[in-house]
């Protein structure tokens, strides 16, 4: 039994930008706010950030296409470098990453559902952990159901975005918000630890846009919508976060702006009465769609896994009429549904999401140096080929292996243990490798 092959151009492009788009840009520029203090710096680094992102899109295309199968970086990381560092990848994915931030999603709609309903404290947990479930079971019913869902919930965030900016650019011409992009006598102290630490927001409300690479196996001709998927997603993401922080500014001041734990809903409430409930709906409305693309995506990599006898064989089946991995989906669910009830808060979770994510995503990136060396001596070209090669990857491994670094030292907690929970996985893995044999 095989995966349809049900996506199109349109419905991954969805995938693409909801699943970036989510809690990050109503919360997040407020932290990189605080961390350089200067509108002109946070825009920079949020331009850098859609900038490295496209980066890793663009390479991401061409290890999209010569590998057009589910399981996307885990994919690229097993044929690069070995089954093990496959393994690590869905290890990471299942008890950190995924489930960390559909932990960390669902908690923050909980809080947002709170704000319009007074909830208990087990009521709050009931909307968290039903939510996830509720959403696993529509996704188990196919991807088309999936791809719908996703367009749906991905235009409406982008309509809450597009108000956002529409309100900031109305009063750009009498604001009073200083916005001028003055980088020389505005220079923070300890500028790039600053940058670095800014990064951190940034690349978690970036962070996602691969995940139509884990639909290959059920794309239509993948070798060329998967790229175009990727490109025009990440593009459209930057595009709306430039505008939708510059609205911001315009709406409330950078003192401010740098203390707000809600900055989208006290931006708006700055200016219009009632406001922010209307930005809280927004907010409610695109984390409920990313929680809903985050269930359908992850687990084709648990499936991926199973199939090549790196995990519980059971996720690698199908569900007999939809033929969706059901069970690794429902895996996946409890899995988040038990973090719920046992992790930190959000701003740890994001931190702890985001360090292990990107250092899976500079592995994948590195691995295209290896397959090119490999078409050396292998007389087949992948349907894609990225140009300007290798300036395009080495910009993207800079970035990246100095986030790594910097968070190791300046986010120790979450950062180590990330790394703990990851070398765990190691004897994971020979467990499973001897089974299998």
């Amino acid at each position: 039994m095989a995966l349809r092959k049900d996506l199109t151009l349109t419905g991954l492009t969805m995938i693409a930008i909801g699943a970036c788009i989510g809690s990050g840009i109503f919360v997040t520029p407020a932290e990189t706010m605080k961390a350089v203090g200067h509108h002109g710096w946070v825009l920079l680094i949020w331009a850098v950030g859609g900038l490295v992102t496209f980066l890793g899109a663009m390479t991401f295309s061409e290890l999209g296409a010569r590998f057009p199968k589910s399981g996307g970086v885990y994919v690229y990381l097993k044929e690069a470098y070995g089954d093990i560092f496959g393994f690590l990848y869905g290890w990471i994915i299942l008890l950190i990453v995924n489930t960390g931030a559909l932990a960390a999603l669902a908690t923050v709609f909980a809080n947002y559902v709170k704000f319009f309903v007074e909830l208990s404290t087990y009521a709050k947990y009931a909307i968290s952990i039903g939510t996830i479930v509720g959403l696993t079971l529509i996704n188990v019913t196919g991807v088309n159901v999936s791809q719908m869902f996703a367009t749906l919930f991905t235009s409406l965030k982008l309509v809450a975005l597009l108000i956002i900016v529409l309100i900031g650019l109305y009063l750009w011409p009498t604001s009073d918000v200083e916005t001028t992009i003055n980088l020389v006598t505005q220079t923070p102290d300890n500028l790039l630890q600053g940058i670095l630490v800014g990064f951190v927001g940034v690349f978690w409300s970036f962070g996602g846009w691969h995940h139509a690479t884990y639909l290959s196996g059920e794309t239509e001709n993948p070798q060329k919508t998967i790229p175009r998927a990727m490109l025009i997603g990440t593009l459209t993401v930057t595009t709306v976060y430039l505008l939708v922080i510059f609205a911001y500014m315009q709406l409330i001041p950078g003192s401010e702006m740098a203390l707000s734990e809600k900055i989208a809903g006290d931006a708006v409430a700055a200016v219009i009465t009632g406001g922010g409930k209307l930005v809280t709906i927004a907010i409610t409305i695109s984390i409920f769609g990313t929680i809903g693309i985050y269930t359908m995506t992850a687990p084709r990599i648990y499936h991926a896994m199973a199939n090549d006898g790196l995990f519980f064989a059971k996720l690698a089946e199908l569900h007999p009429k939809y033929q969706t991995p059901y069970f690794a989906m429902i895996f996946q669910m409890v899995w988040a549904c038990v973090l719920i009830l046992i992790w930190g808060t959000f701003h740890n979770l994001m931190t702890f999401v985001t360090f292990m994510d990107i250092v899976f995503m500079t592995l994948a990136t590195a691995s295209i140096f290896i397959f090119r060396a490999r078409d050396q001596s292998d007389a087949q070209e992948p349907a894609y080929k990225l140009g300007a090669y290798p300036i395009i990857p080495i910009i993207y491994l800079i970035v990246t292996v100095a986030f790594v670094v910097n968070t190791l030292i300046d986010l120790p907690m979450q950062s180590w243990a990330g790394v703990a929970i990851l070398a765990a996985g190691i004897p994971a893995f020979y467990y499973f490798k001897n089974h299998k044999k």
